[in-house]
């Protein structure tokens, strides 16, 4: 699928965090504890993450149609940690995830970051393993968000 990545615009954040939440729920929200599921939906539709971003203490990236529609979006802290990756349900291997790594990559290297990490959920854990990321634990469970935590060195 034709896409471009760019940084994702302040009017944007809404539509991005929906389809953060609308993959979330067609593809981890079934793993996860009633609890998990509040505090994911905390995570991308409340105020604090909003506001990170706003203030430009929160990276985030969009894949985008032909026709401007946002189809994929990535979320990086400070420190570049993966908080975020979601691609919409019915473009799943297409390239869209790897063009929003790729963007991120193409970053950190050029401001000398050596390495990134992720807290991987169940789904994503085979992708990560493919593009290069490796465990650094086991799975875990914190507040309900089950993860595997990895990471993946740039140079």
């Amino acid at each position: 699928m034709d896409h471009v990545v760019r940084p994702l615009r302040k009017n944007e954040w809404d539509l991005a965090m929906q389809l953060a939440w609308d993959t979330f729920l067609v593809y981890e929200a079934p793993e996860y504890s009633s609890e998990g599921v509040k505090n994911f939906h905390e995570f991308v539709k409340g105020e604090e993450l909003k506001n990170m971003f706003i203030l430009g203490d929160y990276m985030a990236w969009g894949a985008f149609d032909e026709k401007d529609v946002i189809v994929g979006v990535l979320g990086i802290r400070k420190h570049w940690h993966i908080s975020l990756l979601f691609v919409e349900p019915g473009l799943h291997h297409q390239g869209i995830a790897s063009s929003l790594l790729g963007t991120a990559f193409n970053e950190a290297r050029s401001e000398g970051i050596r390495e990134l990490t992720v807290n991987s959920s169940p789904y994503a854990v085979g992708f990560y393993h493919k593009i290069g990321f490796e465990d650094l634990d086991h799975e875990r469970v914190t507040d309900g968000i089950r993860y595997t935590p990895m990471s993946m060195e740039l140079f």
